[in-house]
């Protein structure tokens, strides 16, 4: 091992910020320099937080930087690396972000256990840190002992429904058929979510584990990974592992010389919302247009090709070589008595750290915030938080020291996907809700009338008021229809869209108000016409 070692993270935000050319000006400075003898370069996944610039990390010393140009990188470089004195303007200091009462809080890594500490690209690093030996001891148990112990861990869909894993991987096993599939829901469309991204780039093999277990535990032999197509960084890392892996035997044929075999496939999928329904996912990728089936039957039993088909998003997935490494109770050690382990949340808005962190369910929206987003950017107050991702409730700051968790729905509290949007003083209800009533009508379906018609209106009404053109009877029309389309659509999509546009009413019912007979938007962000719109309503 080398005397210092500098990490690039290299999934899709940090490639964005330039990380690749920081990696390769770092490696040409080390060869100038004649110091490769001592530095060693390596890609790792994500580190968690982002800025406005590519973050690296040089160990031992366990400093993280963040530079937004090459002439940054040099000047650390020639401080840091030749005359052995940091470089704070350059420092990443998370602990100057978080207030002195969560200073003390830390991650529980279990999804993250290897992301930013691993080569992602490298088997051999994943196996170094007990990589397939889950997948080795599944292999010496009945199918029903792996079973039992997801279920007896408590583990639950981590995509937002919340369905128990062990209970679906029990029905799948259940289901009598010759061919069974297991599938890997990555498409991830829920605005403001990306953790599932970041695990595929930084720890694709737990993945691929995961799957493999789940296949020999139901009796399948393969398994396609659905990957939202322009989640090109995601899609070449996963494909690198899958090969490494089937030329290790780890996958393919007769793993680990038994008589179990299991394949899995990429299917990059085109990218839409309604696709996190399973079953929509699953039309998909038979060809079809991603619209969703009429349940029951469940997937379990009539799936992909009318077959039995086990689905499972990339966060559940990533959960289970630990638990099976581990135990169930260590797994049941975290969380709460109805929603146990963690849960990897997706930090955006008007936060100082954006980012990913992981942490036990349970967890309270302040703790996410403040301790690990680093509270509100440029000094400004909360004005709401939207919970659980664009599907998600919207809550005010009072709801703070909340546990979020699966029970926590009945606090107006939505866990969903795990993404969490702080939204400061600056921004108006109406206008949010404009743009939420806009997604859900462009990503509807239109398989079933309430949603596609419903969205329609809904956004027309929304976009009135926006434009100081609203009506007071308007009001009561978004409150019935929110709630009618919710009650009326056919899948998921519909069937959510009461949820962020009732809680933002409920909770700034006065704002919405003030934008009726007014001459302008009360916070300024409207633009409200002078002249009328000709919309019919």
């Amino acid at each position: 091992m080398k005397a210092m070692t500098i990490l690039f993270s290299m999934d899709s935000n940090s490639l964005l910020n330039g990380a690749k050319s920081y990696e390769e000006a770092m490696k040409n400075l080390v060869n100038e320099y004649n110091l490769s003898d001592i530095i060693e370069i390596i890609e790792t996944g994500s580190f968690g937080f982002y800025g406005k610039g590519s973050v690296f990390q040089i160990l031992p010393d366990d400093i993280y930087y963040i530079v937004n140009s090459i002439d940054d990188l040099k000047e650390i470089f020639e401080e840091h690396l030749l005359k052995g004195r940091s470089v704070p303007k350059f420092l990443v200091d998370r602990e100057k972000l978080i207030p002195a009462d969560t200073s003390k809080l830390k991650e529980t890594r279990i999804v993250l256990r290897n992301v930013g500490l691993i080569d992602p690209n490298s088997i051999e690093e994943y196996i170094g840190r007990d990589g397939y030996i889950a997948l080795y001891r599944a292999l010496k148990m009945k199918k029903t002992e792996i079973i039992d112990i997801i279920k007896d861990s408590g583990l639950r869909g981590r995509g937002g429904a919340g369905f128990p894993t062990g209970l679906k991987w029990e029905m799948t096993l259940k289901s009598q058929n010759d061919r069974k599939y297991i599938l890997c829901n990555a498409d991830e469309g829920e605005p403001g979510t990306f953790k599932d991204r970041l695990i595929l780039e930084g720890d694709p093999h737990s993945v691929l584990e995961a799957m493999a277990i789940a296949g020999y535990a139901v009796g399948s032999q393969l398994g396609y990974i659905y990957i939202r197509g322009e989640y090109y960084n995601s899609i070449q890392k996963v494909q690198k592992a899958i090969d490494d892996a089937e030329n290790a035997g780890l996958l393919g044929e007769n793993i680990f010389g038994s008589d179990f075999s299991f394949k899995i496939s990429i299917r990059p999928g085109a990218g839409a919302y309604v696709v996190g329904d399973e079953t929509a996912l699953m039309e998909s990728l038979e060809g079809k247009v991603g619209r969703p089936r009429l349940k029951p039957p469940y997937p379990t039993e009539h799936g992909l090709y009318g077959r039995p088909t086990l689905i499972n998003n990339v966060e559940t997935f990533a959960n289970v070589p630990w638990i099976i490494l581990n135990g169930s109770d260590a797994f049941k050690a975290y969380g709460t008595q109805r929603s146990k382990g963690t849960k990897v949340f997706s930090l955006i808005g008007n936060i100082n750290s954006k980012g990913v962190a992981e942490l036990p369910m349970g967890s309270t929206l302040r703790e996410v915030i403040y301790g690990f987003g680093g509270g509100v950017a440029n000094g400004r107050n909360i004005k709401m938080i939207q919970t659980g991702g664009t599907a998600g409730t919207f809550v005010t700051p009072d709801k703070l020291d909340i546990p979020v968790d699966y029970e926590s729905i009945k606090d107006g509290i939505s866990l969903g996907s795990g993404a969490i949007l702080v939204i400061d003083d600056r921004n108006c209800a109406v206008d949010i809700a404009k743009k939420i009533a806009r997604f859900y009508m462009h990503e509807s379906c239109g398989k079933c009338t309430p949603c596609r018609e419903g969205t329609r209106e809904l956004y027309t009404l929304l976009d009135e008021i926006s434009k100081g053109h609203g009506k007071i009877e308007y009001i009561d029309r978004i409150k019935n229809l929110a709630q009618e389309i919710a009650d009326s659509s056919f899948c998921g999509l519909g069937q959510s869209v009461n949820m962020p546009i009732l809680s933002l009413y409920d909770n700034f019912k006065d704002e919405f108000l003030a934008h009726i007979g007014a001459s302008e938007c009360p916070v300024g962000i409207c633009e409200f016409e002078k002249v009328k719109s000709k919309t019919k309503v």
